[in-house]
């Protein structure tokens, strides 16, 4: 698991995160990660965000992020509280990883628009802050920036 090593550790966001898309109005929100590593191939995940205001709970995702051995392909499995499942697929090149989804599955009574496409890119920027970048396609609109988040690391 060494290439992503990197990304182990609890991290907050560093300032409020941006959310954009076409079909919503523009909002922050605060968010902790969790990544962890427990001696299987892999990397535990889970993302909590919160309204920057109220601290109310937001958007919750957790799950796994697989290397394949001996090569630097990735994969990202994700399941979260709005009831999309998805599976992410990419690299990992230095201290960036770019992922984008293989498969995405959702509850049967899911909001409309649809998520049809995600793509993901994680880095460590130079100043040892990790960000996320997040764009989306849905079933009215193409390929579009969705979220972008710094976070600080607060335990290694």
């Amino acid at each position: 698991m060494e290439p992503l090593s990197w990304m182990l550790g609890t991290w907050l966001s560093d300032p409020p995160g941006d959310g954009t898309f076409p079909t919503m109005k523009p909002f922050q929100y605060l968010e902790e990660v969790h990544i962890s590593h427990v001696g299987q191939p892999m990397l535990n995940f889970s993302f909590n965000a919160f309204h920057p205001d109220t601290r109310k709970p937001m958007h919750r995702e957790c799950g796994f992020i697989r290397l394949k051995p001996d090569t630097n392909k990735v994969a990202f499995i994700s399941a979260q509280n709005t009831g999309l499942v998805e599976v992410e697929e990419g690299e990992v090149n230095g201290q960036e990883l770019s992922i984008a989804s293989h498969s995405i599955a959702r509850i049967s009574f899911a909001k409309k628009p649809h998520v049809e496409q995600i793509t993901r890119k994680f880095r460590l920027n130079s100043d040892g802050k990790l960000e996320q970048t997040v764009s989306m396609a849905t079933t009215t609109q193409p390929m579009t920036q969705h979220l972008h988040i710094t976070y600080k690391k607060v335990m290694p």
